[in-house]
């Protein structure tokens, strides 16, 4: 059976795919099942905010995480990516919509309360509904999520991040926090003079960073998954170019990894990053932080297994 080309399409920058945003890709997912239409989600390459004004966004995903995301929680559906681009930015509401009847063969739209489109977000959620209706085309709009009595929403999300809780953040979003990249070659502190080998990856330069300090952490490496404890910051007791990194030490044996992409999920935060006056008191603290990892994750340490 040939693929249908007709889509019901999710609209959003969905940054985090959150549980807000997982509301509306399920409405899509139900509908494109109910009408015989193909589930998309429709989403930018980069911050509309950010190419707008020119000031920094940090983003809770990249576009590949979102991508990524998306395709594990919701198999089959589309992730229809496009440039964020001074057309899309001038682009008048109504032309946004016939493009994506036209290019993207838009059938179905689901969209959430506070959506805002078009040229200077002039197209609102009940604009949307109202042409949707002229035009013959299907419209969902999804209220607010919310949890514990607060609404879901990117913003909050960061920040919660921005203070370290992990946690919390991991259930606003429903699942945790990650930070992607390339294993690169460090220092070799930690190894040679530290006692504690680790997997360091510098983040995408949109990504957000949750607060700097020490984090209870999955590490996830050619598909397979280590418990690590994870220092996010500058090092300031061994560096001082002031450069973001994000350093695994894995509690468990693995192999070479240097240049293998690399997951890192936080869970929990142990501790606010500091300064060591000697790199003596920095490994004792390493190995705390460890010990405090390893019970985290209910782990028996070589020395003390029977």
């Amino acid at each position: 059976m040939e693929k249908n080309d007709k889509r019901v399409i999710a609209l959003g920058f969905f940054d985090g795919v959150h549980l807000g945003h997982q509301a509306l890709l399920r409405q899509a997912a139900e509908r494109g099942k109910a009408q015989g239409l193909t589930p998309a989600v429709f989403t930018f390459d980069r911050s509309p905010r950010e190419f707008v004004t020119g000031l920094p966004v940090p983003l809770l995903t990249t576009a590949a995480e979102r991508r990524r995301t998306v395709e594990t929680l919701f198999p089959g559906m589309e992730v229809l990516l496009a440039p964020f681009d001074r057309r899309m930015m001038t682009m008048p509401w109504e032309d946004f919509l016939t493009l994506l009847e036209r290019e993207f063969r838009a059938r179905w739209l689901v969209a959430g309360h506070d959506f805002r489109f078009g040229h200077k977000n002039q197209g609102t959620a009940s604009l949307l509904e109202q042409t949707a209706a002229a035009r013959g085309l299907g419209c969902d709009v999804i209220p607010a999520v919310q949890l514990d009595g607060v609404t879901v929403s990117s913003t909050h999300i960061r920040a919660l991040l921005e203070r370290g809780e992990a946690e919390a953040a991991a259930r606003f979003l429903g699942r945790p926090f990650a930070i992607s990249g390339p294993v690169r070659h460090g220092k070799r502190l930690g190894s040679s003079r530290l006692d504690a080998p680790t997997v360091n990856l510098i983040p995408d330069s949109h990504q957000l960073i949750p607060a700097f300090g020490v984090y209870a952490a999955l590490a996830s490496v050619d598909g397979r998954s280590y418990p690590a404890v994870t220092n996010v910051g500058v090092r300031p007791t061994v560096d001082t170019d002031g450069g973001v990194t994000v350093e695994s030490h894995l509690l468990v044996e693995a192999g070479e990894l240097y240049g293998a992409d690399c997951r890192v999920e936080f869970l929990k935060m142990l501790r606010p990053e500091r300064r060591f006056d000697n790199l003596e008191a920095l490994r004792e603290q390493i190995a705390r932080d460890a010990a405090a990892a390893r019970d985290f994750f209910g782990l028996v340490r070589a020395a003390e297994a029977p």
